[in-house]
């Protein structure tokens, strides 16, 4: 009886180390081991890892035409079938590699949408992936028509190049508006959500971090939300929504959000606007940051770096340093004015902690008050014990002694029963 094995692709990761100031968004080691990871999470192997030093990358070949010669080389040495590069490819870049090279060729942004597709399971997110793989297929259609045009393409071509390439482009425009209309009434829902959370006065906090901080274990551990969790890149695309209850009655709902990256294509953001709007409407925001990581620095940056393109840099936030059980002398670079937690979702530890600076941040803070309410007034009692967090409460001669929790609005309006 033989075990058939699922056979990894064999891929090649190349990248450009240009030594620009931006490291972030220069090929650096780090960002060849997260290429690395990226490839795995997708099912691949990476058998050869190739950087070249140039101070911009060539407008042709990306990499110049002698590293182009070695990389090829090496593909058919290794028997590699997939060549991914490190940062977004133009089409010219990416019709004339194909050619040289005559395996497939994948770039950065190209890779992460096809793990975005591989990942999403929601309807939303589905079409969120797709509207983002279409953008980003359109403009590099060109190189693909002129292919197509030579004389024998092969069979399905259905005409000459160009009449193909036109059509496609028709396909794409179309299937593009119809992705967006639908988006739009996504987010018309999402909006009459928030408006309705706003106008019942519901606290919300949204998980936002590095993919792989641990959002998700971390609304498993505070919710039983029962989210899948890997510890994989992107192991979670849908948005999850889940409740906890603070010790002094307030309820707040937490929001895990799609886990941010270096390079993250543009297209991407742009096509999970209604999604990361979570966090830009959200009251204030959970930072998660993995401590474990060597660049745990320059993730804070990446992630600080988006929330400001979506419009959510200076909120409230609590900066949540998780894994702590796999690196317990993490220091931050630098303090700012957000609340600090160390915890381990994956263990417990911390927790506690977290749900004060949860208590201290989250708006409404509630402080304890004695009431003495006239047994004349027995419906602000029911309505304390309805929405309010009720201590104890005593049967005296003047009424009834309440023991309880209150914000400052509903303080305002019961301060006339305030006792000593």
């Amino acid at each position: 009886m033989e075990l058939n094995e699922e056979k990894k692709e064999l891929v090649a990761i190349v990248g450009l180390h240009t030594g620009a100031r931006d490291h972030l968004n220069d090929t650096t080691e780090e960002s060849m081991r997260e290429l690395t990871e990226l490839v795995e999470t997708a099912g691949g192997e990476v058998v050869c890892e190739m950087v070249q030093n140039r101070n911009a990358p060539d407008s042709g070949t990306y990499i110049g035409e002698g590293k182009l010669e070695e990389l090829r080389e090496a593909v058919v040495a290794l028997d590699v079938s997939l060549v991914v590069f490190d940062d977004e490819l133009s089409p010219v870049q990416l019709r004339n590699i194909n050619e040289y090279i005559g395996v497939r060729i994948l770039d950065r942004s190209m890779l992460i949408l096809d793990i975005f597709a591989m990942r999403a399971r929601s309807g939303e997110g589905k079409l969120q992936v797709e509207l983002a793989q279409l953008k980003y297929q359109l403009p590099r259609l060109r190189g693909m028509g002129i292919e197509l045009s030579r004389t024998g393409a092969g069979i399905g071509t259905r005409g000459p190049g160009e009449t193909k390439l036109e059509t496609d482009r028709r396909h794409i425009r179309t299937r593009i508006a119809a992705l967006e209309e639908e988006i739009r009434e996504i987010k018309k829902h999402r909006e009459l959500l928030r408006e309705r959370r706003k106008k019942d006065n519901v606290i919300t906090a949204a998980l936002v971090g590095y993919t792989n901080a641990g959002k998700s274990t971390l609304l498993n551990r505070l919710t039983d939300a029962g989210v899948f969790a890997e510890n994989k890149l992107f192991a979670t695309l849908d948005t999850t929504s889940r409740a906890i209850t603070l010790d002094d009655n307030r309820q707040i709902i937490l929001i895990d959000t799609v886990g941010f990256i270096r390079k993250l294509p543009h297209y991407l953001v742009e096509a999970f606007k209604s999604t990361l709007e979570e966090a830009a409407t959200a009251d204030f925001l959970l930072h998660v940051i993995d401590v474990s990581s060597p660049e745990a620095d320059n993730q804070i940056q990446v992630v600080n770096n988006v929330l400001e393109e979506i419009g959510a840099g200076g909120k409230p936030t609590i900066n949540v340093y998780n894994k702590c059980d796999l690196n317990e002398n993490y220091i931050p670079v630098r303090s700012d004015s957000s609340a600090s937690v160390f915890i381990s979702a994956r263990t417990g530890g911390g927790i506690d902690e977290l749900l004060d600076a949860i208590a201290q941040t989250a708006p409404g803070r509630k402080s304890r008050y004695k009431l003495l309410i006239p047994y004349s007034d027995g419906s602000v009692l029911n309505m304390l014990h309805s929405s309010e967090k009720v201590i104890g409460e005593e049967y005296t001669e003047s009424g009834t002694l309440v023991d309880v929790m209150l914000d400052k609005t509903v303080y305002g309006r019961l301060k006339g029963y305030v006792v000593e």
